[in-house]
């Protein structure tokens, strides 16, 4: 449950810090006097999205921080899987949020996302504002009410694991069939393609080696004059490199004896003279190698221009790609001759899981009609208690012929206010009150099943008033004595009188601004408030008295 709220410079509230308890709270307070803007609040805790226009106007953010008690809620399981701290007991959850439009959030002083911020906050606060009332239009709703009252929650768990294998067994199936159709339209011309590029038997890097080896025998002729150049500059001249030098070694050999530095000078001379000689060697061995042939090169050409004409057939600039090229091919037709083997693996898969996933529709609507038959029967009671003695309740369940995300059912609620009144679905037959005594009865009988720990109704009292609106108090009175906090909104005093804690919103106004505020009233504020309630502007001894009266203080 919430134990304290600060709200700051959030729409017309400049700073709030309220303490909440547990049981059954009442907040009143004027229309227009604020009781919305907390619940705005609330909502951005809930992960709801945050608009910049929340921020009071002046300021350059707003932080909207609560601290709640959720030690008996079961809630280790989250923040261990999302890597937050908890001490087991308290929990903080702070949202900021700039005049720019940025916003912040953080769970136990962490950063959290919005995903985070909105799974926490769904486990700690349930508001039920009066536009919920048309989610008993929502066949969703009706079917999660079954599944909370059944306990269906891991069955449902599976089976939606279950589905989602089904679906993507599906997928892969209509995948295969659909390759296989198209792959078997394009069968002879893949064979085609394949049959070409497998004719060449292509190399890695055979197109440039090609290339290579052409240039050579397109210059043959200077490449062979310049070696033969180079080679004879070395060796082939009286004048040549190598007599030269091997005269310079000669000379200072000679003069060793009496200049002993000459000797080592002989010895480099000597290394270069037989480096420079193998040079010599290779240069001649280079030129033996190359010749023209104009037939090589007439063959070189012919099979450069048949890969040439491939790669622009498909699009690329190398050999290397047109293996690739080959290779997918190649596979394509593998997939071609497998295919039916392929298909009918893929099919038996999803008639496998398909199967699974009809037994465990079937599981979740054994659990939904034994869920189903209490929950008529508890509505019809507490509908009676709340002055609907002739109300009739029913729950429609019918399966579709193909399971869906939440399993086979189509659910419906049938209502009718009257005995002989013929039932039909309830959003078409129920007036305002009566929806309001529906859906307070439904959430009743939800807290009974699940720990919620802040249950929050806005206004659930609209079209009823009277000694109804003191029934319905009750029942919120004993949702809230089950170790759970339940705040009402309201305009009745017969459910303002009813609450253990009495907080009063209202603003006040100056020249420039507008501020809302809230506070928990004392005994005699509770009774001056009850009394306004009752009497209006002009407060009288009788609604004084009549106040007093309701708070039992007679």
């Amino acid at each position: 449950m919430i134990r304290s709220l600060h709200i700051e410079n959030y729409a017309l509230i400049e700073r709030m810090d309220l303490d909440l308890h547990s049981g059954f709270s009442i907040i009143t307070g004027e229309t227009g006097a604020g009781k919305s803007i907390i619940l705005g609040a609330l909502g951005l805790l809930r992960g709801q999205r945050a608009d910049s226009k929340s921020v009071k106007n002046g300021a350059k953010r707003c932080v909207v921080e609560a601290v709640f008690d959720v030690g008996e809620y079961g809630l280790d399981d989250f923040f261990r899987d999302n890597d937050l701290d908890f001490d087991g007991r308290e929990c903080m959850i702070r949202r900021e949020l700039t005049a720019t439009g940025k916003s912040r959030a953080f769970i136990n002083d962490t950063p959290a996302s919005l995903a985070q911020l909105k799974e926490l906050g769904e486990k700690l606060i349930d508001i039920h504002s009066q536009h919920q009332n048309l989610l008993l239009n929502k066949e969703d709703f009706q079917l999660g009410i079954l599944d909370i009252l059944g306990g269906a929650k891991s069955q449902l768990k599976l089976y939606r694991s279950l589905y989602r294998t089904m679906r993507d067994a599906e997928r892969q199936l209509r995948e295969a069939e659909e390759n296989a159709r198209k792959n078997r339209e394009d069968e002879d011309y893949i064979r085609f393609q394949v049959s070409q590029i497998s004719e060449l038997r292509l190399k890695g890097n055979e197109d440039k080696e090609l290339e290579q080896e052409q240039d050579m025998l397109e210059h043959a002729e200077d490449i062979k004059q310049a070696l033969y150049r180079a080679s004879s500059a070395i060796s082939n001249d009286e004048q040549s490199m190598l007599n030269q030098l091997r005269d310079c070694c000669s000379w200072l050999n000679g003069i060793s004896d009496n200049y002993p530095a000459a000797k080592s000078l002989s010895d480099r001379i000597d290394s270069c003279y037989i480096e420079l000689k193998d040079i010599a060697d290779e240069l001649e061995s280079e030129s033996d190698r190359v010749e023209y042939d104009p037939e090589r090169l007439e063959t070189i050409t012919e099979r450069l221009n048949a890969i040439y004409t491939l790669e622009r057939k498909h699009h690329v600039d190398s050999v290397e790609e047109l293996l690739v090229i080959q290779q997918n091919l190649q596979e394509r037709l593998n997939e071609i001759d497998n295919s039916d083997e392929n298909i009918e693996e893929k099919r038996m898969a999803y008639q496998e899981s398909r199967a699974q996933v009809l037994d465990m529709a079937n599981e979740l609507s054994r659990v939904r009609r034994l869920a189903s038959g209490q929950l008529e029967k508890d509505m019809v009671s507490r509908l009676a208690l709340l002055g609907m003695p002739s109300a009739r309740f029913s729950v429609e369940i019918e399966q579709d012929k193909e399971p869906g995300p939440s399993g086979q059912d189509k659910v419906a609620f049938l209502f009718s206010a009257n005995k002989n009144g013929s039932l039909q679905k309830i959003s078409s037959v129920a007036s305002g009150g009566e929806i309001s005594r529906v859906m307070l009865t439904l959430k009743a009988i939800i807290a009974s099943a699940v720990k919620l720990p802040t249950i929050i109704f806005d206004e659930i009292d609209t079209g009823v008033s009277g000694t109804i609106a003191e029934k319905m108090a009750h029942i919120m009175q004993e949702m809230g004595a089950a170790h759970r906090q339940v705040i009402s909104i309201t305009h009745l005093p017969q459910i303002a009188a009813v609450g253990t804690h009495h907080y009063k919103v209202w603003k006040d106004s100056d020249s420039d601004t507008t501020t809302s505020h809230i506070t928990e009233l004392s005994s005699d504020e509770r009774v001056q408030e009850i009394a306004n309630m009752l009497s209006g502007e002009k407060l009288t001894d009788a609604a004084i008295n009549n106040a007093k009266s309701l708070l039992g203080m007679n």
